[in-house]
């Protein structure tokens, strides 16, 4: 039994009926807030282990209430929308929110970026061994193997794939990148991250071009599975 509790702030009485079927279905404990205060109270007064925040709330934007939120609110924040624009899945990754979903969305993939999302809630914040289906990581002794063989990597790869790594399900976006491994000055080169990921995937993969761990989120980022 899970048994995690999930509080949804969606305006939308349908959205959230919907997301509590599917969600008690699975085990879930659900509860429901119509506005963005009303969210901010809910997870003030008992922190859930989830957030589902919907971007287009009647009386203050997603985008100011997840700023709200992670003033305080360390645990995972799964942002819903119907928009999709690059700029609004960026910005809302930028502020905070762990995961971005566009509605309508399949609930097997909403399931799914929970269950990463809680997963990595869980998780040891001092575990040094990390698995990753043939590909193992040791952080303190800076080792990474593949189907048990040595790969070398360069620093900087090294800490780009750590980086990933300790976000494993979580879109992180170009930005965040360049910033955490080159430094602010680097932020809008773009060109520059692409060049090593694909060294990366070269080293990691066993099919470079059909990527299975560094997963390409068009003109946003990039996931790692």
């Amino acid at each position: 039994m899970n048994k995690a509790e999930i509080l949804i702030i969606d305006d939308e009485p349908q959205i959230r009926k919907l997301l509590e079927i599917n969600l008690e279905s699975n085990d879930y404990k659900v509860v429901q807030a119509a506005t963005g205060k009303e969210g901010v109270m809910m997870a003030a007064n008992h922190p859930p282990e989830l957030i589902l925040l919907d971007i287009g709330l009647p009386d203050k934007s997603g985008h100011d209430i997840l700023k709200e939120l992670r003033a305080w609110y360390t645990k995972a924040i799964i942002m819903l929308s119907v928009q999709s624009s690059e700029s609004d899945i960026v910005t809302a990754l930028d502020n905070g929110a762990t995961d971005y979903l566009t509605k309508p969305f399949r609930t097997g993939e909403l399931l799914a970026r929970i269950r990463s999302c809680i997963r990595r809630n869980n998780s040891d914040e001092n575990t040094s061994l990390l698995a990753f289906g043939n590909l193992q990581m040791d952080l303190i002794a800076r080792k990474v193997m593949r189907n048990n063989e040595l790969i070398k990597l360069t620093s900087t790869e090294y800490n780009l794939l750590a980086l990933f790594a300790k976000n494993e399900g979580r879109v992180l976006t170009h930005q965040y990148l360049l910033k955490e491994i080159w430094g602010v000055a680097y932020q809008t080169d773009t060109q520059y991250l692409r060049v090593f990921v694909g060294t990366l995937r070269k080293k990691i993969e066993d099919n470079p071009n059909q990527p299975k761990h560094i997963i390409t989120e068009s003109g946003v980022g990039y996931r790692f599975n």
